[in-house]
């Protein structure tokens, strides 16, 4: 199993940005899926999450100019942040709960990350 990102780059500030994230390989559930961010110098912080039913959570920081959403049927989550200013740069980091098939047949769980990617906020 994988998680693949795309999405982000630079945005001037006040602009909108839409992460994508979709899992492959032989999943067979997925839990909780969010964003996580790192800024340089920073931990690694949770932006926003959504749950399998479509209850999400957002951090005070973006509530109110972000939304998560996902797509079952893609195994895929989304991430679209809006009024975006200097503080929203940092690496996104996709996340996953998954339930995947093993290569003895057997149903694993694990958590999974994609490869992270970009957003600049710059004038």
């Amino acid at each position: 199993v994988r998680l693949e990102e795309s999405g982000g780059g630079v945005s001037q500030p006040g602009g909108s940005l839409t992460l994508s994230c979709a899992a492959f390989g032989t999943v067979r559930t997925i839990a909780a899926m969010a964003y996580y961010r790192q800024a340089p110098g920073k931990q690694r912080e949770l932006v926003a999450q959504i749950s399998a039913s479509g209850d999400t959570n957002y951090a005070d920081f973006v509530r109110g100019r972000c939304t998560i959403s996902r797509d079952n049927d893609k195994n895929a989550v989304y991430l679209q942040l809006s009024s975006l200013n200097s503080d929203d740069t940092a690496v996104y980091y996709c996340y996953a709960d998954v339930t995947f098939l093993g290569k003895y047949f057997n149903l694993i769980r694990n958590d999974f990350w994609g490869q992270g990617t970009q957003i600049t906020v710059s004038s």
